[in-house]
């Protein structure tokens, strides 16, 4: 099989990365979890997708089904994963390797179980340096100092002798960045990169990957549970629910008009700075769906407010709005006759619920 890292058979026009109908399925004794469940989308150079999802919607399945890094035994994949114009789906363990670091890499979720504890932080990042880029040890060290620099680490030259439980969490999700950019990935993945972090360092990670992006002209594919972390960081958001792709659209136009319940809610759920102390928080009733065994029709609708009897008898299919980038799976979207006149008997419950509660007060 041919090289992936030859340079000279890459494709310069069309997606860089295009998924078509991949499915991920584990066999375990309680029988097939569908994981990823016919998941297609398409990838251009230099932008960044945000895939966003409760725990348990396959996005960070999805993610390394499309890396390869998922153990081969148990695991059944198939559909497409077009990678600069090669399929990639079916790759050796050594083709994988020749793309892992160098043309697609990942930041994973949390570096205190990624790092290796008993190697120093210097020898962490120059190692792929030495083994894809077949760099001296002087030349890798240099690479790996310009690279602390890079994701703002102070004192880089000190931290490169330091090992990575003398770091702080903030600091330690840098040197993940730095070790996922080294080799110059074309597509960088990063699976839930402000876990356990304050709000104030959560935001200069998002910056930071957002400028090395622009920087080097690099794809970013961002998965988080969170809208609000994908918002002012993304071109487009893609919603996963049950292992499927429910709703894709350019950021913008999915906050200015989304159709999927699903993500209304997600959206409902993100605490409000602007609201009373104290006040109750919106949560999504109920829990995801079995993968094993998902409901027939929608696998939203036993925890959807809108739910009429089509939903749990017949599966959406992907739908265009109005915008043809714009696509989602619900027969009764957010706007739609039958969710209005829902929307208004909830708020009218809600509203009367409010009433008794200040009377009894």
């Amino acid at each position: 099989m041919n090289s992936r890292v030859q340079a000279t058979s890459r494709q310069t026009d069309g997606p860089l990365l295009k998924v078509t109908d991949l499915k991920t399925h584990f066999r375990t004794e309680r029988g097939l979890v569908r994981s990823v469940d016919g998941v297609s989308f398409s990838l251009e150079r230099g932008r960044a997708l945000g895939i966003v999802g409760e725990s348990g919607s396959g996005k960070t399945v999805l993610s390394r089904s499309i890396m390869g890094l998922l153990p081969g035994r148990n695991t059944e994949r198939s559909g497409s994963v077009v990678f600069e114009g090669e399929e990639i789906i079916g790759l050796s363990l050594k083709d994988r390797r020749k793309i892992w670091g160098r043309e697609m890499s990942m930041i994973f979720q949390d570096p205190m179980t990624s790092l290796n504890p008993v190697m120093r932080v210097g020898k962490q990042i120059t190692e792929g340096l030495k083994i894809h880029l077949g760099m001296d040890n002087e030349n890798a060290r240099a690479t790996a100092l310009r690279l602390l620099h890079d994701v703002r680490i102070p004192e880089p030259e000190k931290r490169l002798n330091q090992y990575a439980f003398e770091l702080s969490g903030g600091m330690r999700q840098r040197v993940m960045i730095a070790i996922a950019l080294a080799c110059g990935p074309t597509v960088l993945f990063a699976d839930e990169p402000t876990t356990a972090l304050d709000v104030t360092v959560q935001a200069q990670i998002l910056e930071l990957i957002g400028e090395q992006r622009r920087d080097r002209n690099m794809s970013v594919i961002l998965v988080t549970h969170d809208l609000g972390v994908v918002a002012g960081h993304t071109d487009e958001i893609a919603v996963m629910y049950g292992g499927k792709l429910v709703e894709k659209a350019p950021t913008r136009t999915l906050f200015a008009n989304m159709k999927m319940p699903y993500t209304e809610a997600l959206l409902r759920s993100i605490p409000n700075i602007e609201d009373p102390s104290h006040t109750r928080l919106n949560v999504i009733a109920g829990r995801p769906p079995d993968l094993v065994n998902p409901p027939k029709g929608c696998r939203f609708s036993p925890r959807c407010e809108y739910v009429q009897p089509k939903c749990i008898a017949e599966e959406p299919p992907l739908l265009t709005a109005e915008h043809a980038d714009h696509v989602y799976a619900c027969w009764y979207p957010v706007g739609s006759p039958v969710y209005r006149e829902k929307r208004a008997q909830l708020d009218k419950a809600k509203k009367s619920a409010g009433m008794s509660q200040v009377g009894a007060g």
